[in-house]
């Protein structure tokens, strides 16, 4: 088990975001999580992330408890997350943008990715420049790399947000809604790519609205409504579950 989370608790000013969420996610597998727009999705990726702080409850990650640690700190034990917004620095070319998401796993830092102060320092931008690099080709967009990030299309920056999150060398992957704004051909070619990152051995915890998608690549998926989880199986258990079927459609089927 590569991530459990016990008991997790959500409040925003009186808000209960999320409540008594437990959620085991095996090791090597896509699971996916699933609900109507804001049943508490990202804000459970946020807990993940550490980009909010929990309310109660704990969140386990390769046996340790990452309540209490920065996002950094999660990032280099081996978490690495896309948005649902995408999040690149306009000013940066396709390939920088990637390299920023090496600096966790140099000893440089981010800042002397781009001033160079010695030789080890240089050996390490060079090593930053070729796993870039390569995580673009692994994506499909490294003839794109001298381009600015702000010029590329919006699905191919989705692409370059998933290759930076490779950079990182995660063994958990959390994608938030990755086809969002992809036209049918680019969501296939998505998926495609989700099942590469699979076979490579990397766990991805994923947030995805296109339910052809989420069936299609999903080993099993857990549902959330009004902050609490309704419903977790396989694909096939899912799509006929009637609580899951009540939540989307606001009935029960035959009603």
């Amino acid at each position: 088990m590569i991530l459990e989370i016990r008991d997790l608790v959500k409040y925003y000013d009186g808000f209960c975001a999320l409540h008594e969420i437990q959620m085991k996610v095996q090791e090597g597998k896509v699971h996916a999580i699933i609900g109507p727009n804001g049943a508490g999705k990202t804000t459970l990726f946020n807990l993940i992330s550490g980009m909010h702080d929990i309310t109660r409850g704990e969140i386990w990650f390769k046996g340790k408890r990452l309540n209490d640690l920065k996002p950094h700190l999660r990032t280099e034990l081996g978490i690495g997350r896309t948005f649902q917004i995408v999040r690149l620095f306009s000013s940066l070319t396709v390939l920088e943008n990637v390299m920023v998401g090496r600096h966790c796993r140099t000893n440089a830092g981010l800042f002397k990715t781009f001033f160079k102060f010695s030789m080890k320092e240089l050996d390490e931008e060079k090593d930053s420049r070729e796993q870039a690099l390569k995580w673009l080709d692994f994506v499909g967009v490294a003839h794109k790399m001298d381009q600015m990030a702000s010029n590329i299309p919006h699905a191919e920056q989705r692409l370059v947000e998933i290759a930076r999150a490779l950079s990182l060398e995660p063994d958990l992957l959390l994608l938030d809604e990755p086809a969002a704004g992809m036209n049918p051909k680019e969501t296939m070619e998505l998926d495609a790519l989700v099942a590469k990152i699979s076979r490579m051995g990397k766990t991805i915890l994923l947030i995805e609205h296109n339910m052809e998608l989420v069936m299609g690549i999903s080993e099993i998926i857990s549902v959330l409504n009004f902050g609490e989880k309704i419903a977790e199986g396989r694909p096939s258990e899912i799509q006929d579950n009637p609580a899951v079927i009540e939540a989307y459609l606001g009935k029960k089927r035959g009603n």
